[in-house]
């Protein structure tokens, strides 16, 4: 059996094999380094962003135009609501205004915050999976255990296109 946290240690730690994945998000390289997830990943793959969830998202479909296969991770599902215009408009509209040109396999993280132990406000809390499932046409996972992190993690990372993996707080520290 393996705890929740540690399978996205683990898959984070998958995804960081191709020395062409660059994470990026705030509290990345300082503070919690998105939760304790990313801990092991090298420096040198790693960006810490200002908080600015559009640009962090812009920036990440820049750098998958140039080669690149950025994760970006938000702290929070909520805050992916400021990065609405980047992803709803640009990252899943990239290829077809393109005509095939162009793909932009950028994963994205995000966390829906739990009540417990310290309850982060009504806004923290706030699940959009549904409504994202709804604006973009490109797969988002809701990742419910271990085995679906795994899962759906080396889907993402298989993938030519976008990907979003919206993660649990409260399973954090389950063993499923």
């Amino acid at each position: 059996m393996i705890d929740y946290k540690e399978a996205i240690k683990r898959s984070m730690e998958m995804l960081a094999e191709d020395e062409n994945r660059v994470f990026l998000g705030y509290n990345i390289c300082y503070g919690s380094k998105a939760y304790g997830t990313l801990t092991d990943i090298p420096d040198e793959q790693k960006i810490e962003t200002p908080v600015a969830e559009n640009l962090i998202t812009g920036i990440a479909i820049g750098m998958a135009l140039e080669g690149y296969k950025p994760v970006v991770f938000f702290e929070r599902h909520d805050f992916m609501l400021i990065a609405l215009d980047s992803i709803v408009n640009h990252l899943d509209k990239i290829n077809l205004m393109s005509d095939g040109q162009f793909k932009t396999p950028v994963i994205i993280r995000a966390t829906v915050g739990s009540k417990k132990p310290l309850y982060p406000g009504p806004q923290h809390i706030q699940d959009f999976s549904v409504s994202f499932k709804k604006m973009v046409s490109f797969p988002v996972y809701m990742l419910n255990s271990p085995q679906d992190v795994m899962k759906y993690y080396q889907k993402a990372k298989d993938s030519s296109d976008s990907v979003m993996l919206i993660e649990r707080k409260e399973l954090y520290n389950k063993v499923m």
